[in-house]
């Protein structure tokens, strides 16, 4: 069987959704795309995709299949290109995804850079603050803060960022300023229920790594409204650093309990792929990395 054309048909049908939208997009019947299908997975020995009536979805086998299927069909065509002259500009469509407010800060504008330099190239951001699956949803670049699980991706450390605890100065005006992080417990916080541990932050004390438990009468699951909460004096609130910087810099917020923040988080840029990435993917990774790495948020 013709394996690589049976890869390209098996791409199409996870990027599309369906069987019906991988025979149109490939200009193909239908009958012939579920041929390819079957011919695949018998070939392979395993079910790729379990599909009832309703709904289709990779089984681990396919999801594995899926990002080798990706690698080894970039690199033919960037094969073909170098053969037929055509890789002189980098072309395509590349999918990146950061968090929403580091996204909008500081990715945007580096991903506009890219753009004027490689004109031929289109990105298309996803800005979320969680975790996606990037070979399922077709990802090739993402922005991750935090440790990573080990995985079959590739990481590129690009920096760190503290978490701050701060207030607005209205609130220390108000209330005694905490000397311990125990303080917390019993003074008003703002917290962002999207994050893991929303009610929980942590901090060291005497080189151990400990929470304390807050509460408030204001929580929200975006962080700029959680900022703004704070920034109105409703409460203290624990944010990264690249969310305060400025605002602590203009006196909006200052940070308190400086002496009791945990180690910082790593800032690193995930991808799939590996010595098998596209050329275009390889530009994003190496354009953004030189970025980051030069700016001072980081």
């Amino acid at each position: 069987m013709d394996v690589l054309n049976a890869m390209r048909v098996f791409v199409a049908i996870v990027d599309v959704g369906s069987l019906t939208g991988a025979a149109d997009s490939l200009d193909r019947s239908q009958p012939s795309v579920v041929r390819s299908l079957a011919s695949l997975e018998k070939h392979l020995g395993t079910r790729l995709l379990a599909r009832t009536t309703r709904r289709m979805s990779l089984t681990t086998e396919g999801r594995d299949f899926l990002a080798r299927s990706r690698q080894i069909l970039a690199d033919v065509a960037e094969a073909e290109g170098a053969v037929s002259r055509q890789d002189a500009e980098l072309r395509g469509v590349l999918r990146l995804t950061a968090p929403v407010q580091f996204g909008q800060q500081h990715v945007a504008p580096i991903v506009s850079r890219f753009l004027a330099t490689y004109p031929e190239l289109e990105v298309d951001l996803l800005l979320l603050d969680r975790n996606i699956d990037l070979v399922e949803e077709g990802i090739d670049l993402a922005l991750r803060i935090g440790p990573l699980p080990d995985s079959n991706l590739v990481a590129v450390p690009v920096g760190t960022v503290r978490r701050i605890i701060c207030a607005a100065p209205s609130l220390l005006a108000r209330l005694k300023k905490p000397t311990s992080p125990a303080e917390l417990a019993s003074l008003p916080c703002i917290r962002i229920t999207n994050l893991t541990r929303p009610g929980t932050w942590p901090y060291r004390d005497k080189n151990r790594d400990r929470t304390v438990q807050v509460q408030g009468r204001f929580q929200c699951n975006q962080v700029g409204a959680g900022l703004a909460a704070c920034l109105a004096g409703v409460g203290f609130g624990q944010f990264l650093s690249y969310q305060v910087r400025d605002l602590i810099a203009r006196g909006e917020l200052q940070p308190v309990l400086e002496a009791f923040e945990v180690a910082p988080l790593p800032v690193s840029l995930v991808y799939a792929g590996g010595r098998l990435a596209s050329a275009r993917q390889r530009a994003l990774v190496q354009f953004m990395k030189e970025a980051l790495s030069e700016s001072e948020v980081l």
